[in-house]
């Protein structure tokens, strides 16, 4: 039988035996970013950007469930999966680092009224360019998140000595002191590490590009993470509410909002609704959904939230 169809694009959320992914990488002035590009090479794809630690196999269970007519770029971000690690002395904004390569991978391949979808940090990101680039984003989906990250200007003052300090100590730890263990223990520090947001299935998943072998010369058959240490290192460069609420107002296309119930837990809660009312402002069009769900719930139960995205893409 047939699956239905929907304006061209069908509902079916079986496709995981034709939709296998490639493994390519994007050359960037420091090296390259890793990406698994889903469904077909000839078609322009959406850009899937995954969160803070995580890396491109958060949509692994979900990316398989698209229409196979839809083609999907899932990348790792700066110092995140099997991308390239910044330079030594380098520290990483994450929000702004994250802006500035969405803008290099357009100009890559040349794209043009790009559509997004991110999770957390790349939720976050994906406002950013839709507002920073208004007229050559057609959509965007977030996951669990509205914006960036709006901080306690007083707190972020306050901590900001702590933060360089920190930064220069991962910055002077050197190979042989990086920890390492067998696969089994690294899952189970994941996993304490994700603080039940994600299953063990799951997070076995995230750890095929999470972990990477010790290096040969260190004469250790353990595994290490392979994400850059100096990505924990992630208060400087953020956001008051003024500085997002000026960004949402500039944001044009269309937007759907998933938001995980009881997902991730915001320092400033009331901030979330407040950004999307002034993004509903100016947007063509907001649809906002509540999931039942961890922050993970995309990676844990995709076919929760699998429609909502598929009803959204096909109303284009």
């Amino acid at each position: 039988m047939e699956p239905p169809q929907q304006n061209g694009i069908s509902t079916n959320t079986d496709n995981s035996k034709t939709r296998t992914p490639s493994e390519i990488e994007i050359p960037v002035p420091w090296g390259q970013v890793s990406a698994k590009w889903w469904g077909p090479r000839d078609k322009q794809p959406i850009i899937a950007i995954h969160g803070w630690q995580d890396n491109a196999g958060t949509w692994d269970t979900l990316a398989p469930l698209f229409p196979a007519r839809v083609a999907i770029l899932c990348i790792d971000l700066p110092g995140h999966g099997k991308s390239s690690h910044y330079p030594p002395g380098l520290q990483y904004y994450l929000f702004w680092d994250g802006l500035i390569l969405i803008r290099r991978i357009v100009k890559h391949f040349n794209w043009s009224k790009i559509t997004l979808l991110g999770h957390s940090l790349g939720g976050a990101l994906s406002f950013l360019y839709a507002a920073t680039y208004p007229d050559e984003v057609d959509s965007y989906i977030s996951l669990d998140i509205a914006s960036p990250s709006v901080r306690d200007m007083k707190k972020i003052v306050l901590n900001t000595g702590d933060a360089v300090d920190l930064f220069l100590k991962y910055e002077n730890l050197t190979e042989d002191k990086i920890p390492c263990y067998t696969h089994d223990e690294m899952v189970d520090l994941a996993l304490n590490g994700y603080g039940g947001s994600i299953s063990r299935e799951s997070c076995v998943i995230m750890m095929k590009r999470g972990m990477a072998k010790a290096p040969p010369h260190l004469n250790n058959e353990g595994y290490h993470f392979s994400r850059d240490v100096r990505l924990k290192v992630s208060r400087l460069g953020m956001f008051s509410i003024d500085h997002v609420m000026e960004y949402a107002s500039k944001i044009t296309c269309r937007v759907l909002n998933l938001k995980a119930c009881p997902g991730m837990k915001w320092e400033n809660p009331s901030h979330y609704q407040m950004v999307l009312d002034k993004i509903k402002e100016t947007a063509e069009e907001l649809e906002y959904y509540e999931v039942e769900g961890t922050h993970h719930v995309h990676l844990n139960e995709p076919k929760k939230v699998i429609k909502h995205i598929v009803d959204f893409l096909q109303k284009v």
